[in-house]
């Protein structure tokens, strides 16, 4: 393992799908559970019970105990575009990167996932498990074990931390020869592999993404060192917009060769972008959370900062529940 995750408090949220195929854990056949596990049955058995409500909204937390495979492709439930997402990538001070982000869908029971796979970064993420198809009552429930496969925002060990929103206007034509993957599974892909904003773009690079087995999205990218990059699909093509000034934003409209007055139009990154320029781009997480309740919704489920060389997180869930995390930075 790259890292030993550990988590001195745990709340964030994330959406998944639902998977099934003839195989389940550890590629087992016949068990008639799907799965991307790849544990064995030690590890499947402390991954459950490891499991624990610590929320009403309600918000579970979970460590993903040994190995899985995030390429598998399993057919489920395909999450629709959540109503809307706001994210801004900024500093915290002149050398601390931050990034912030809004999650706003509906009212689902949601998971705090922990993993550290044997041949990938170390990450937190957050799942939305009513995708997975598992109820509010989800203790003992095998199909967590699809859990890694789609986080909606994260962050890992080196610092790198990505986070997507829906674009309807989104085309990703195939190009030959490379893999396909789902349009949220390639955040898995990115935390487990990249360690910057550039290996992130690496990554989507080598991907084609489907779009038609799961939203159309654009993505917002930030790393340790303070960059940070929004990728997006126009026209069927990948583009790339990096940071040119002291912060970097993503709502739900497109981004990437949009004039920054039409960017403004579109009323939550007018109200990111003016309090972004006035505080010159640098905000700590106790204003990050500030700016995000400005823009917030009433379908927000939560709200979370990443700091990107402390490795601290903090949650806000949509009934005010508070909870901070540390993820060991490697």
């Amino acid at each position: 393992m790259r890292r030993t995750l550990v988590a001195t408090g745990l709340a964030v949220l994330l959406l998944a799908t639902a998977c099934a195929d003839s195989r389940g854990a550890g590629g087992a056949p016949g068990s008639g559970t799907s799965t991307a596990s790849r544990q064995d049955p030690d590890q499947v058995a402390r991954t459950l019970a490891s499991l624990r409500r610590v929320d009403d909204l309600p918000l579970y937390e979970m460590t993903y105990v040994g190995d899985y495979d995030p390429t598998v492709r399993v057919p489920g439930a395909t999450p629709p575009s959540p109503f809307g997402c706001s994210l801004f990538a900024a500093l915290a001070d002149r050398d601390r990167p931050l990034f912030a982000r809004n999650f706003d869908w509906e009212p689902n029971p949601a998971l705090v996932l922990r993993t550290d796979p044997p041949d990938g970064y170390a990450s937190i993420s957050l799942v939305d498990i009513s995708y997975l198809g598992v109820s509010a009552d989800p203790a003992g429930d095998r199909r967590l074990l699809d859990a890694p496969l789609l986080p909606f925002d994260g962050m890992n060990e080196r610092g790198l931390a990505v986070g997507l929103a829906a674009d309807d206007g989104a085309r990703a034509d195939p190009v030959p020869g490379r893999p396909t993957v789902g349009s949220v599974r390639i955040l898995r892909l990115v935390l487990d592999a990249a360690a910057t904003v550039d290996e992130a773009v690496g990554v989507f690079a080598r991907h084609n993404l489907d779009f038609d087995g799961g939203p159309p999205l654009h993505y917002l990218l930030a790393d340790a060192t303070g960059a940070s990059a929004v990728v997006e699909f126009v026209d069927g093509t990948m583009r790339v917009d990096r940071r040119r000034g002291p912060w970097q934003a993503l709502t739900n409209v497109p981004a990437v060769g949009v004039t920054d007055r039409d960017l403004r139009g579109d009323h939550r990154y007018g109200v990111l972008a003016k309090e972004l320029d006035r505080v010159g781009g640098t905000l700590d997480a106790a204003g990050a959370l500030r700016l995000l309740a400005a823009v917030r919704q009433h379908h927000t489920r939560w709200s979370v900062t990443y700091a990107l060389r402390s490795g601290e997180v903090r949650v806000v869930t949509a009934g005010g529940g508070i909870r901070d995390y540390r993820l060991p930075m490697g």
